[in-house]
C-alpha cells in the first residue's frame, strides 16, 4: 500500500505537470502524512542531508563548467579542429558535429549543455549545406546525448551516490560505450549521406592549415587529459576535477580565448545557477523518496518480484532496459536515477551483474530519454537552436533512436565494452 501511493501520487502529479522534483516531495509528503512512516521533518532534513555531500559537489561545478566552455569558445575551436580533418568526407558537416558532441562530451557531463554548446554552431552551417533540417537537429540532439555517457557524467556522480558505486571506475568504464555510440551515430549518417548526395567539403587537405587550428585549439584539447588524467592518476577526486574544470573553463575564456567578455561571466553563472538549483531540489526531494522505499523495504521487494519471474540475467536485463526507456520517456535523468538504482541495483547484482557495469546500462538507457517524446529535453533544446518546432526534430529523430538501442544491446550483453579499461588498469 505504501508503494501504491508513493508511485500513484507521483505519477498523478506528474500527469497534471507538477514539475518533477515538488512532484516527488509532494508524493513523500502525502505518504508520509498517510501512514507516518517517518516524521514530517524528514523531507527538510532529508533536503540538507542529501545535498551536503562531498561527491554531489561535482555536480554544480561540472555544470559551471560546461557553461563556461560552451561561452567561452572552448567548442567552437574544437569545431574547427573536426572540421579540419573530418569535413571532407561524404557527410563531413555531420560527422564533425558527431566528434565535437563526443570532445565536449568529455569536458561538460551533460547532454542539453552539449547541444546548445554545439548546435548553435554547426546548425546554420549543415542548413546552409543542403542538408534537412529536421535530420541536422534529430543528429544534433542524439550525438548531444552522449555528453552524460563520455566522463565526466553528471548522471554517473548521481548513480555512484545512489549506491555507493566508485565514481572514478563508472568514468573509466564510460570511454567505451561513448566511443561505440560515436562510431555506429557516424556510420549511419555516413551511409545516410551518401544516400542523400550530401557531399564533404570539396578543398583539398591543407596540413598546414590543419596544424594551425589545432595549435590555436591547444588550449581547449587539452581541457579533457587534464580532468580524466588527473582522476586516473589519482591526483584528485572526480568533485576536485570538476573544480578544476571550471576553473581551466574560466581562465581559457577570459584570458586566453578572451570570448568571455567581464559583462557576460555574470549572466553565465547566473544561469548556471538556475540549473543547479532545480537539481539539487529534485535530488534532494529523491532521496527523501528513495530512503523511505528502503525503510520499507520496497526494493527488496521489487527485487524478490522480478526474480520470480525469471532468473535468467539476460531475459530479466531486457525487462530492466524496457522498464528504464519507458522511465526516460516521462522522468528526467536525474530523478530516475535517484528513484530507480536503489529498486533496480539489487536485482541486477543478485543475477551477478557488475555494479559498474549497471551503472553504464542505466545512465545509456536514460540518455536514450533524452531523444524520446514526450520529456526528451534535448529536442527541445535543438528545436530552440533551430527556431523550429518540436514535431520537425521528432520528425527525423527514429532512425538515431534505432541506432541508440542497438548500442545499448551491445553494450549490456558485450560487459567487455564498458569494463575492458577497468581490467587493464587492474580495478
Amino acid at each position: 500500500m505504501t508503494a501504491a501511493i508513493l508511485f500513484g501520487s507521483l505519477a498523478g502529479f506528474l500527469i497534471f505537470n507538477v514539475p518533477v522534483g515538488i512532484a516527488i516531495g509532494m508524493a513523500c509528503m502525502l505518504t508520509i502524512m498517510t501512514f507516518g512512516t517517518v516524521s514530517g521533518l524528514y523531507i527538510s532534513q532529508t533536503l540538507v542531508s542529501a545535498t551536503d555531500s562531498f561527491p554531489i559537489m561535482a555536480i554544480p561545478l561540472f555544470i559551471l563548467a560546461g557553461d563556461l566552455m560552451g561561452a567561452g569558445g572552448v567548442s567552437r575551436r574544437i569545431l574547427d579542429v573536426a572540421q579540419a580533418f573530418f569535413g571532407r568526407i561524404t557527410g563531413g558537416l555531420a560527422i564533425v558535429t558527431v566528434v565535437v558532441c563526443m570532445f565536449f562530451a568529455a569536458v561538460s557531463g551533460s547532454g542539453p549543455a552539449t547541444v546548445a554548446a554545439v548546435g548553435s554552431m554547426v546548425v546554420p552551417s549543415m542548413i546552409r549545406a543542403g542538408y534537412s533540417k529536421s535530420f541536422v537537429l534529430a543528429l544534433l540532439a542524439t550525438a548531444g546525448s552522449i555528453g552524460v555517457i563520455i566522463p565526466p557524467s553528471i548522471p554517473m556522480v548521481l548513480y555512484g551516490v545512489s549506491t555507493g558505486t566508485s565514481i572514478s571506475s563508472l568514468f573509466l568504464a564510460g570511454a567505451g560505450p561513448g566511443i561505440l555510440i560515436g562510431l555506429v551515430l557516424i556510420v549511419y549518417v555516413y551511409f545516410y549521406s551518401k544516400k542523400m548526395g550530401w557531399s564533404g567539403d570539396p578543398t583539398p587537405f591543407n596540413g598546414a592549415r590543419a596544424a594551425k587550428v589545432t595549435w590555436e585549439a591547444k588550449w581547449a584539447l587539452l581541457n579533457p587529459f587534464i580532468i580524466l588524467g588527473g582522476i586516473y592518476a589519482g591526483v584528485f577526486t572526480p568533485t576536485e576535477a570538476a573544480a578544476v574544470a571550471a576553473v581551466y573553463a574560466f581562465i581559457c575564456g577570459v584570458f586566453i580565448y578572451r570570448d568571455l567578455k567581464p559583462n557576460e561571466i555574470f549572466k553565465v553563472i547566473s544561469g548556471s545557477c538556475v540549473t543547479i538549483g532545480t537539481v539539487m531540489v529534485i535530488l534532494g526531494c529523491a532521496s527523501t523518496f528513495a530512503r523511505i522505499l528502503t525503510i520499507e523495504q520496497i526494493p527488496g521487494m521489487i527485487a524478490d518480484a522480478m526474480l520470480t519471474i525469471s532468473d535468467n540475467p539476460i531475459f530479466v536485463l531486457i525487462i530492466i532496459n524496457a522498464l528504464l526507456l519507458i522511465v526516460g520517456c516521462v522522468m528526467d535523468t536525474t530523478p530516475a536515477i535517484l528513484v530507480l538504482a536503489p529498486i533496480l541495483y539489487p536485482v541486477a547484482t543478485s543475477l551477478g551483474v557488475d555494479p559498474v557495469h549497471f551503472g553504464i546500462i542505466m545512465v545509456v538507457n536514460l540518455a536514450i530519454g533524452f531523444i524520446t517524446p514526450p520529456l526528451g529535453i534535448n529536442l527541445f533544446v535543438a528545436a530552440r537552436i533551430g527556431d523550429t518546432t518540436l514535431s520537425q526534430v521528432i520528425k527525423g529523430i527514429v532512425p538515431f533512436v534505432l541506432a541508440m538501442i542497438l548500442s545499448l544491446l551491445i553494450i549490456t550483453y558485450v560487459p567487455a565494452v564498458s569494463m575492458t579499461p577497468l581490467h587493464l588498469m587492474g580495478r
